[in-house]
């Protein structure tokens, strides 16, 4: 697939929902599962009905609970790797999840994003088989990372692609999951529009289980907990319409690809 304009990147980050525990609920892992299961469902709907291509990130964990799943949408959207699992890494991870997703899938997994946009070093992403990682949040976050100093383009690494999450270029306002969430509306497709046209591609990410009821959790706070459901499940829609004209929602991939070329 040949990308001739600018790339749009809206991938999903498929997991456990574990942030249910990092804030203090009690949550059996078949629990976790489900929950992610119901947004990951409702948003592919969404895809589906504007008709985008996304990168999938899933943990290995969570394909092997929902193998039918996982396969039904590799049909239209890519599967990558997001880590064995979501609440622990070791860099022999990078190797196993590449080869368990392969295996459910029968196809290559040629990317890697790590659970929380955390560090991995780039020679183990190389050696591990891959052709590109997604890890890098090039922005501060308080009690996360800084990674203010840091490219916003892609480069390459140790001979793998790194495709770095979207900032607006002066300030790297994030124009992630959480931004989608809290920002106003009209402002954040306002950043989205100006990044993408300064930047040349849009590399946003969220979660399935932003897409499900959380109103039960009440641990979470309510900057996680807003607009869930069917209101951000609509503004996902509005959002996806919206970039459409402005350039071509590609696989990561694909956009990687493309990025050989040039």
């Amino acid at each position: 697939m040949a990308i001739s304009r600018a790339g749009i990147l809206f991938t999903v980050d498929v997991e456990e929902f574990d942030t249910a525990l990092e804030f203090g609920h009690d949550l059996p892992m078949h629990e976790q599962m489900a929950v992610s299961t119901r947004g990951l469902r409702l948003l592919a709907d969404r895809f589906d009905a504007v008709g985008v291509r996304t990168t999938m990130f899933t943990t290995a964990n969570y394909a092997l609970h929902e193998p039918a799943l996982i396969r039904k949408l590799a049909r239209n959207h890519e599967i990558a790797s997001h880590g064995y699992f979501h609440t622990t890494f070791e860099p022999a991870d990078l190797l196993k999840s590449r080869l368990a997703l392969e295996q459910l899938l029968g196809r290559p997994v040629t990317g890697f994003r790590r659970a929380r946009m955390g560090y991995v070093d780039p020679l183990d992403v190389q050696q591990a088989g891959y052709q590109y990682n997604s890890s890098l949040h090039p922005t501060w976050l308080p009690g996360r990372y800084n990674h203010w100093g840091e490219p916003r383009q892609p480069f390459r690494e140790q001979n793998v692609w790194q495709v770095p999450a979207s900032v607006t270029p002066r300030l790297r306002l994030p124009l992630f999951w959480l931004s989608l969430k809290n920002f106003p509306f009209s402002l954040y497709k306002q950043l989205c529009r100006q990044t993408l046209r300064q930047e040349g591609f849009l590399n946003l990410y969220v979660h399935p289980w932003e897409f499900t009821d959380l109103s039960a959790f009440e641990k979470i706070p309510t900057y996680v907990r807003r607009h869930s459901r069917d209101e951000l499940l609509d503004r996902v829609e509005q959002l996806l319409r919206y970039l459409k004209p402005m350039g071509e929602f590609c696989t990561m991939n694909e956009f990687v690809q493309q990025l050989d070329h040039r």
